[in-house]
């Protein structure tokens, strides 16, 4: 069998990889009561807000749906004005080892659904390393999201790179599942202990 040269490029998913992304703990603070808490999620749909974001911008969105449910708004706006909160802690080890894919001189690439607004304007304000990548495609700014195939074909597009060249980290099995799709090696991230030791069997030195 033939063995596959190490991937020349990584590319990092960056929420709950990079840096942990936590809405629930805002909400925790805002709503205490869990009952309390749940009846509003069951009666505002933040989640769809979110993705809506992920494909555009957020702060329109969240304005948006704060005017759709007046009695709620108040709950609605923190979503975007105390988004810093819910975007923490930074995951060190993963920093770590886009350090040392660096070192190596392995390109490191981002592929992120993330709104063009809160990038821009918050994650890489917050993390400048964020904003280092040798390639980055945010889905904010493309108009298109993870799992969707287009995502991952503008990536190739632009590194020149494909198939097994390219090795991709992101917490969400059905988003390696459609970078596996198109040859991509993969890896569901859990920890920063697992990936190193998934990067290590791919023939790369962290």
């Amino acid at each position: 069998m033939t063995r596959l040269s190490p991937p020349e490029a990584v590319v990092f998913d960056v929420g709950n990889v990079l840096v942990e992304w936590d809405p629930g703990r805002v909400y925790a603070d805002l709503l205490p009561d869990p009952e309390a808490r749940a009846a509003f999620h069951a009666r505002v749909d933040l989640s769809a807000m979110n993705i809506a974001g992920d494909r555009g911008r957020l702060a329109p969105n969240v304005a948006a749906l704060a005017e759709a449910h007046p009695e709620d708004a108040h709950l609605v706006h923190p979503w975007y004005a105390r988004w810093e909160e819910m975007f923490a802690p930074r995951i060190e080890g993963s920093f770590t080892l886009m350090a040392a894919l660096r070192e190596a001189g392995v390109k490191v690439f981002g592929l992120t659904n993330f709104a063009a607004d809160t990038w821009a304007g918050k994650a890489t304000q917050i993390h400048p390393e964020l904003a280092a990548f040798d390639l980055v495609v945010v889905s904010g700014e493309e108009g298109v999201i993870k799992p969707e195939p287009r995502i991952y074909e503008i990536l190739e597009e632009r590194s020149g790179l494909s198939g097994a060249q390219l090795f991709f980290a992101d917490d969400k099995p059905e988003n390696i599942a459609a970078a596996e799709a198109r040859g991509w090696r993969g890896h569901v991230f859990t920890g920063p202990e697992g990936l190193a030791e998934a990067l290590r069997a791919a023939g790369l030195p962290v």
